[in-house]
């Protein structure tokens, strides 16, 4: 469905702690459908080796790193993989953006928590990153429209903001996609 809209990026969750775990084969079958975006894989707190295997396994073009990850275990997952890496930071203070301006990751994802909360963070400390960010956390074909125009992000990430029971919502997705795009 990603696909059909013309993501430029789909997110494959690695860590198998998490509802939306995809197993790394998959993604790699799944790469087939994603010709002209990139593939992101997202690890929480895994070992340097498990993020190494499962980028090779599932043919990763980007990692994404949600947990706790410092600037050695980033520029060691860099080195080791050559690819780019996100870096998640959750923004609830000035010391966040601090952090967050001066990561040894290639871009830097805001959002709200673990992911999938649908809460929206206090996006006036995303105003004063001064780097590129992809930002997440609680958006939805309501508010993609503002936070783009306002912000003026990277890039956008969202999960449980097209969702209904838990499942990805072609409408909603669709309706999302739009309202991005409309900026």
């Amino acid at each position: 469905m990603a696909a059909s809209l013309g993501a430029d990026f789909y997110g494959f969750i690695l860590t198998d702690r998490f509802k939306r775990y995809v197993a790394p084969e998959e993604v790699a079958r799944l790469k087939q459908y994603v010709s002209s975006g990139k593939t992101v894989g997202v690890f929480v707190d895994e070992s340097v080796d498990y993020v190494i295997g499962t980028a090779k396994t599932a043919k990763l073009d980007i990692i994404q790193l949600h947990g706790s990850e410092d600037d050695s275990y980033i520029t060691e997952i860099k080195e080791k993989t050559g690819l780019p890496v996100i870096k998640m930071i959750k923004p609830l203070s000035e010391n966040d953006i601090i952090t967050a301006r001066q990561s040894a990751a290639d871009l830097i994802l805001l959002d709200s928590g673990a992911g999938g909360t649908g809460k929206v963070f206090d996006w006036s400390l995303a105003e004063r990153l001064g780097r590129d960010y992809i930002l997440a956390g609680g958006l939805t074909p309501d508010n993609a429209h503002e936070a783009v125009e306002r912000l003026k992000p990277f890039a956008v990430d969202v999960s449980s903001g097209v969702e209904t029971e838990g499942t990805k919502d072609f409408s909603k997705m669709k309706a999302f996609a739009a309202e991005v795009r409309k900026i």
